[in-house]
């Protein structure tokens, strides 16, 4: 018995050393994510961060930091070329946001809701500007607007050139799809009951539509609504294709003057972009916790 008790307490010591090893080994695993977390974070926003800071600075190259200055936003505002550019782009983002938004929600219920021929044909052709590269894209715009320009010409006797109406179209040719697709994930987990229950209780189509249907899939189409608009106002390669002449959008225009340097002023009008943009999805969010 006596010499028992010290071989116990040998195992017993032995047997102490798992659990700390288990706790230094998850202690060292979150110190891992943590880092990786923190350095994919660095990776996504410290250039947006580095954009913000250097569109203060004094140095007419925007490389260097050598004082705080809001010269370059005031030169921004007083450059009518770039400022008309992004009147020009906010104006299609959000016309072709708002047609995108109606054509893509009712496209996502006409195919949650209803089983008709060519179903799984259209299906397809839904995620077609998804999954393609967006030259092709362009390309298939251009010969489409060219095309019809041609016919309205052969027509009409018109002679329609390429302006901010292509562009528009293309932009929403493109964007519909990615409202559909959100909208119709919102449509997934819609409880088709509630809407029985309404019509038990009176109700027609289209009060059922408005007090039960839309309030549940609003989340889906303001989201579906924000990806569109964010998607026009950085498409470039559709508004270099789409744009006729004297039409100046802003990704193009950016593009133009980054060609020949790389200015405060571009830094300047991104931020201001960037700002904008995070107002709308703060806006978005305020709006769907009040609902």
């Amino acid at each position: 018995m006596i010499e028992a008790q010290p071989q116990n307490q040998r195992a017993q010591r032995a047997g102490s050393w798992w659990p700390r090893l288990n706790r230094g080994a998850l202690t060292w695993g979150r110190l891992t994510l943590t880092l990786h977390a923190f350095l994919m974070y660095l990776f996504l926003y410290g250039p947006i961060l580095v954009l913000v800071v250097f569109s203060f600075t004094r140095d007419e190259f925007g490389v260097r930091w050598t004082g705080f200055t809001l010269e370059w936003y005031v030169r921004m505002f007083a450059n009518d070329r770039l400022m008309g550019a992004a009147g020009n782009t906010l104006y299609v983002a959000f016309v072709s946001t708002v047609v995108s938004t109606i054509l893509g929600t009712l496209l996502a219920l006409a195919m949650e809701r209803h089983r008709f021929r060519g179903r799984t044909g259209v299906d397809a052709v839904i995620y077609l500007p998804v999954v393609i590269p967006e030259i092709a894209m362009a390309v298939s715009l251009l010969a489409f607007s060219s095309l019809a320009l041609e016919f309205i010409r052969v027509v009409t006797g018109e002679v329609v050139r390429r302006s901010l109406v292509t562009v528009i179209i293309g932009h929403i040719a493109f964007s519909i799809s990615f409202v559909t697709i959100v909208v119709r994930a919102s449509l997934k987990h819609f409880d088709r009951r509630l809407e029985e229950a309404a019509r038990d209780l009176g109700a027609n189509s289209w009060q059922t539509f408005w007090r039960i249907t839309f309030p549940m899939i609003l989340p889906g189409i303001l989201g579906g609504a924000l990806l569109a608009f964010t998607l026009s106002l950085d498409n470039f390669i559709i508004s270099l294709f789409l744009s006729g002449p004297g039409t100046s959008l802003l990704p193009v225009e950016v593009y133009n003057k980054v060609r020949r340097a790389v200015t405060p002023e571009i830094n300047a009008i991104s931020t201001l972009m960037l700002a904008f943009s995070i107002t709308l999805v703060v806006l978005s969010q305020l709006v769907q916790r009040r609902r």
